[in-house]
C-alpha cells in the first residue's frame, strides 16, 4: 500500500478493526468483529467501519445469506506501520519518541529490531 498524500490516517475504531480481523486470520462477520473488540461498539458503528474500510480498499468483502464476511486486502504490518510513520511525522521531536519508544520494547523485540538494523534494513 503506497501512501497517497490525500489519504487521512486510520481512526483509533478502524485500526481496532484491521487489527481484529488480521488476529483472526480469515473472514470474519461484522458480529464476531464486535464482540472482539474492547468495550463492545455499536454493531452498526462497526459495520459503518467496515463499510468505510471496504471502499477505502483495506478490506475485501463477499457476501454470504444476509451478511458479509469481510478479509482483510492489505498487509497488517505495513498499515501499523504506516500508523507510525504518521505519529513520528507529527511529533515535535520525533528523536525523542523514537528513544522512548525503543526503550519500551522487550528484549526480544530490542534483539529484532538490533538484527534489523545490522542487515538491510528488511524483514517481515
Amino acid at each position: 500500500m503506497s501512501r497517497s498524500p490525500s489519504r487521512r490516517p486510520l481512526g483509533q475504531l478502524e485500526a481496532e478493526v484491521l487489527a481484529a480481523l488480521a488476529a483472526l486470520g480469515g473472514a470474519a462477520r461484522t458480529a464476531e468483529l464486535v464482540a472482539r473488540l474492547d468495550g463492545e461498539p455499536a454493531y452498526t458503528t462497526v459495520n459503518t467501519v467496515l463499510h468505510r474500510l471496504h471502499e477505502k480498499g483495506f478490506v475485501s468483502r463477499a457476501r454470504v445469506g444476509r451478511h458479509y464476511l469481510y478479509r482483510l486486502a492489505v498487509d497488517e504490518s505495513e498499515l501499523v506501520a504506516d500508523r507510525m510513520h504518521e505519529h513520528l511525522r507529527h511529533a515535535n521531536d520525533p528523536v525523542n519518541v523514537l528513544n522512548r519508544f525503543v526503550r519500551t520494547l522487550s528484549s526480544e523485540e530490542a534483539r529484532h529490531l538490533r538484527e534489523m538494523l545490522k542487515g538491510s534494513g528488511g524483514g517481515g
